[in-house]
C-alpha cells in the first residue's frame, strides 16, 4: 500500500494544485519511483489511498497497466483519514497476509527485495516491522528505540522512514475513522510484537521545498 492521501501543507503553494506524491523527482513522480522499485522486487498488486486531489493521482496512474502493475484505490475523500485510519479503511483490499506500506512522500534507495522478504518472513507473533533511519536534522530525537532488531523501550533511538510491514491484526478493535498509527505501534512495541531494522542509505522525507531541492541535486548531480 502506498499512502498518498495527505495535503502536503509545508509544500504549499506547490501542493495547492498538485498532490505531493505526484511531485517530480529526477524526472518522474515520487509515487512512480515507489511503484517501479517495488515492481522490480516482484510486487505487482498495489493499493493507493486517495484524499487531497486524489483524482489527479488516479488520472496519472490509471489501473497501473502502463507501469506493469495492478492498482486498486481506497478513496477517503477530504479530509483524509490519516495514516492509521487510511490503512484501516483499505484493509478489505489488502487481504489477510502481511502487507508492505510506503509513505508516498519519501524517497529511498532501499533494497526493496529485502522488504518483500521481511513481509514473507514476519513471525506470526509480530504485528509490524519498521524500517528506521539515522535521525535527520528535522527529527533529532528520533521516534523509536531499537535494540537487537526489536523496537521497544531500550536501545538507540531512530527515525521512522515511512517504510514498513504490517499484519492486518494490528488493527483489531479499531473503529473506522480518522486516527494515527503511532498509538498502535506503541502498543505493539510495549507487547514485544514489533521488529525493526536500520537503513543507512539514501533516504529523504520530501516534506519541504528545501528537502525536495536537495534530493533533486543529489539524484541529478
Amino acid at each position: 500500500m502506498i499512502l498518498a492521501a495527505g495535503r502536503g501543507e509545508r509544500m504549499r503553494p506547490l501542493t495547492d494544485t498538485l498532490p505531493k506524491p505526484l511531485i517530480p523527482v529526477a524526472g518522474k513522480p515520487l509515487i512512480q519511483h515507489h511503484i517501479e522499485n517495488l515492481r522490480g522486487a516482484g510486487l505487482h498488486h498495489f493499493v493507493v489511498n486517495l484524499g487531497w486531489l486524489g483524482e489527479r493521482i488516479h488520472e496519472a496512474l490509471g489501473d497501473g497497466s502502463r507501469l506493469g502493475v495492478q492498482i486498486k484505490y481506497s478513496k477517503e475523500g477530504w479530509p483524509a483519514l490519516e495514516s492509521g485510519g487510511g490503512i484501516h479503511h483499505a484493509l478489505p483490499l489488502l487481504g489477510a497476509d502481511p502487507f508492505i506500506v510506503v509513505n508516498g512522500d519519501v524517497y529511498a534507495d532501499f533494497p526493496w527485495p529485502k522488504l518483500v522478504l521481511a513481509a514473507h518472513r514476519l513471525p506470526a507473533s509480530d504485528l509490524a516491522h519498521l524500517v528506521m533511519v539515522p535521525n535527520p536534522e528535522h527529527n533529532t530525537r528520533g521516534d523509536f528505540a531499537l535494540e537487537a532488531g526489536r523496537i521497544g523501550v531500550g536501545g538507540e533511538r531512530y527515525t521512522f522512514s515511512g517504510i514498513s510491514v504490517h499484519r492486518p491484526e494490528l488493527f483489531d478493535g479499531c473503529a473506522p475513522g480518522h486516527f494515527p498509527m503511532l498509538p498502535l505501534w506503541r502498543k505493539a512495541a510495549e507487547q514485544g510484537r514489533m521488529s525493526g531494522e536500520v537503513f543507512r542509505g539514501l533516504w529523504s522525507d520530501v516534506g519541504t521545498r528545501e528537502r525536495l531541492a536537495k534530493l533533486e541535486r543529489r539524484l541529478t548531480g
